[in-house]
């Protein structure tokens, strides 16, 4: 999706009361993610987008910001108002921004 044009905005600037989305995989998303956020995973996207609102802005969030990118990218296109995470959950994480585990490993381990 080269030249797509997806506003982002900065981990530590998404507000506490955002609609967030996580599209990682359901093992990233054990591994650590914001407590708020909404799991839908980028393969599931298409299948589930009547779970994403289309009356507030959607923040999409991912391990670094690829995938992420390309589901806001999609979501601006089917009509909902998205925005990508820059720097996914890595940068959530080095904003100090809140974090829960189901596995208790570190999420960001290759």
């Amino acid at each position: 999706m080269r030249g797509m044009n997806v506003p982002e905005v900065e981990a530590r600037a998404v507000p506490d009361e955002a609609f967030l989305l996580d599209v990682r995989e359901h093992d990233e998303w054990r591994a650590g993610h914001a407590p708020a956020a909404v799991h839908i995973p980028l393969g599931e996207l298409q299948a589930r987008v009547e779970e994403v609102p289309a009356d507030v802005p959607v923040y999409v969030v991912c391990r670094v910001g690829g995938r992420s990118a390309h589901a806001a990218a999609w979501l601006n296109h089917v009509g909902r108002e998205a925005l990508n995470v820059e720097g996914g959950m890595r940068s959530w994480a080095g904003a100090g921004r809140p974090m829960v585990s189901e596995t208790g490993q570190d999420p960001f381990v290759a």
